[in-house]
């Protein structure tokens, strides 16, 4: 099994289409990211999910707000 997952989401900033890659022998886990197009910074909180079969669920906040 590979630890790292690559997901899609948005930036809440900016609403762009960002990539990111979780590893996920650390879940649960949260940590600052710079969105890749506009650069500001985004707590991602990844957990498991027990409701739906132990899969990521995926928040971004706004750093800051």
């Amino acid at each position: 099994m590979n630890p790292l997952e690559t997901r899609n989401t948005h930036c809440p900033w900016c609403d762009a289409p960002i990539e990111l890659t979780i590893d996920v022998s650390a879940v649960p886990q949260t940590s600052i990211e710079d969105c890749q197009v506009c650069c500001a910074p985004i707590v991602v909180h990844v957990a498991m999910d027990p409701d739906l079969d132990d899969d990521l669920v995926i928040r971004l906040e706004r750093d800051g707000d």
